[in-house]
């Protein structure tokens, strides 16, 4: 019988995932919340990780396909740690957990959830929230890892080709591919001429250091209006909704690198850019490579603490009183090291989260066939007079995630302190009236729209959907079903990916001593602000090579079916070659890219 407290597992949802296979590969269950805890905790293993978020599950699959005994342990009843998915119900005792002061590194935690759920007409398993939500860029190491692997196989991908920037109380799809800037009628000639310009320069800008060299230490928005006179609003699209930088103010290197991302991440596998796993994030994921490195041989065991390592005797003591010896290293999240640990690696930056399920399916933001969005709150575009942009991802009932008929909003800010829950409430707000605004069947009547003037009478108008209109009064209201809010601290900086000097940090002994050499233990991070998981692989490598002693074989797998079964690219042609003709002329006439379906058990 399934746990009210937990959403299926892989294993559950799809237990014949090998079935159309050749040679059908055995996947064991994991242990803990799928099969009971193993009787007895091995007496030796070459590498010991607490807690299961995405750079510890994606270590634990790599070291053991490389050969290495892993025992991988979580102080939780589920998989994910950092990175989990959570019902409703798991998200309740999260945050009293988090309030209580038991779960280190995050704090501020409020949570509404309405009586629908659990009493009423929803249950709390139909929904899938995550803590850490993250999308998948198509041209990502990430994403090369979960093919190499086979981990895709676990997965279930869609696609997320909607981006909206909000601007003048509207929010505005992204131009993106060249077709539609051609297309667009509100862009003068000259300004699609130096957009273009732009994005073939960017595709290979690190080549062109005549042209970007004297901007490096100079913001990315002024280098796009002096170098290529483009307008606020195109300028405000590359950085914030295809750079998905956090602040006008970032360097020309950095913001190019992220520009690229996305552009280059066209027709990988269709025509958009970006993924997102179906029934969950990086928990999601994180499970995946758990799952991985059971079939490499990796034992699991849930609901199980690590108390003490002595890097003198390399033996590890857990809660329940079992020992292991630990021959090379122990690999510890933040979030599971004891509440009186001293020498965890500071977290001095702080993540604000605001996360809602609204009983709305949002459809006006999805492009055909999709279920996700993308929505960002440039500087300056609410009226909390935002400093850092508020970055927003939706998911709707297509992602499994929430019922049909639901959506989930996450909300994020790098902003500090007591402006950040005002920007995520005017972002929110922003939201609410957007979607209610575009959803409403009040704007098929025009005499049915109601708008106030300057001297407060009544204005009856005709607008469009889509357009700005202040003064609307929704006869609707948005209904919440759940809000959460909570701050979460980590030592990556925004950009930043990774220090290797962060996993310096070890325990000696029975205890946990400040700023010791290396003993035997090394840290991960806490999750960064970072919407996609370039940070993960990166991170998962410095653990693997200061293991290892090299990252030369990391996930260096060879499966006997490759030929049949491993997923690859479509075969379309790249974005550099997309936009390799500037005439205008040809483009308008350019046809519309068709969806292209994932290979194998990633399906879009």
């Amino acid at each position: 019988m399934l746990s009210p407290e937990r959403r299926p597992s892989m294993a559950e949802r799809r237990p014949s995932i090998f079935a159309h296979a050749l040679t059908p590969l055995v996947v064991p269950h994991l242990a803990g919340i799928e099969d009971p805890l193993p009787a007895t905790t091995p007496e030796k293993v070459d590498v010991l990780i607490a807690g299961s978020g995405m750079v510890e599950s994606v270590l634990a699959a790599a070291l053991a396909w490389q050969g290495s005994t892993v025992l991988h342990i979580d102080k939780n009843d589920y998989y994910g740690d950092t990175a989990a998915t959570l019902t409703v119900d798991q998200i309740k005792r999260w945050v009293n957990e988090i309030n209580d002061g038991k779960i280190p590194y995050y704090e501020n935690a409020k949570l509404y959830v309405s009586t629908e759920i659990g009493n009423g007409k929803y249950n709390s398993r139909d929904f899938g929230i995550d803590i850490s939500p993250k999308i998948l860029f198509t041209k990502s190491d990430l994403l090369s890892i979960l093919v190499k692997s086979r981990v895709h196989q676990y997965l279930e991908f869609q696609s997320l080709s909607n981006f909206h920037t909000y601007e003048n109380d509207s929010f505005e799809k992204l131009t993106n591919t060249k077709q539609e800037i051609f297309v667009d009628q509100k862009l003068p000639l000259m300004t699609k001429r130096n957009l273009m310009k732009f994005i073939k320069f960017v595709l290979n800008w690190e080549e062109q250091p005549e042209i970007w060299k004297p901007f490096a230490e100079k913001s990315i928005a002024e280098f796009l209006i002096e170098k290529f006179k483009l307008e606020r609003a195109q300028v405000f699209e590359l950085i914030f909704s295809i750079g998905l930088c956090y602040n006008i103010e970032t360097k020309v290197p950095e913001a190019l690198q992220r520009i690229r991302r996305y552009l280059t991440s066209f027709d990988v596998y269709g025509p958009f850019p970006v993924l997102y796993s179906k029934y969950g994030g990086p928990g999601e994921l994180s499970q995946g490579f758990c799952r991985s490195a059971a079939v490499g041989g990796a034992t699991y065991k849930l609901n199980e603490t690590l108390v003490s390592y002595n890097a003198t005797t390399k033996e590890a003591v857990f809660a329940d009183g079992s020992k292991v010896s630990v021959m090379e290293k122990v690999i510890m999240s933040p979030t599971q090291v004891n509440q009186n640990s001293k020498n965890v690696p500071e977290q001095p930056y702080q993540i604000h989260r605001l996360t809602c399920i609204v009983e709305k399916d949002c459809k006006e933001w999805f492009s055909e066939g999709e279920s996700a969005a993308m929505v960002v709150f440039p500087p300056g575009s609410l009226k909390s007079g935002n400093k850092q942009v508020v970055q927003a991802f939706i998911l709707g009932a297509g992602s499994e995630c929430c019922p049909s008929g639901t959506s989930i909003w996450y909300m994020s800010t790098t902003e500090q302190g007591v402006r950040a829950e005002m920007d995520l409430d005017a972002a929110l707000e922003a939201m609410e009236l957007s979607i209610l605004r575009e959803s409403s069947t009040d704007l098929e009547n025009d005499n049915d729209i109601v708008q106030f003037g300057m001297n407060g009478q009544t204005v009856v108008n005709s607008v469009r959907l889509g357009q700005s209109f202040k003064e609307y009064v929704p006869r609707e209201k948005v209904h919440f079903l759940c809000k959460l809010y909570y701050t979460q601290y980590t030592s990556t900086p925004p950009f930043g990916v990774v220090d290797p000097s962060l996993f310096e940090k070890n325990v000696v002994s029975d205890k946990f001593i400040p700023g010791a050499s290396d003993n035997g233990v090394l840290y991960t991070s806490m999750p960064s602000a970072e919407i996609s998981y370039d940070e993960v692989v990166t991170a998962a490598k410095v653990l693997y090579e200061k293991i290892v002693g090299s990252d030369d074989d990391f996930f260096d797998v060879d499966f006997e079916d490759d030929d049949d079964t491993q997923a690859g690219p479509a075969d379309n042609s790249n974005y550099e070659n997309a936009i390799d003709d500037e005439d205008e002329d040809d483009d308008m006439g350019m046809g519309k890219n068709e969806s292209t379906e994932f290979v194998g058990e990633m399906e879009i």
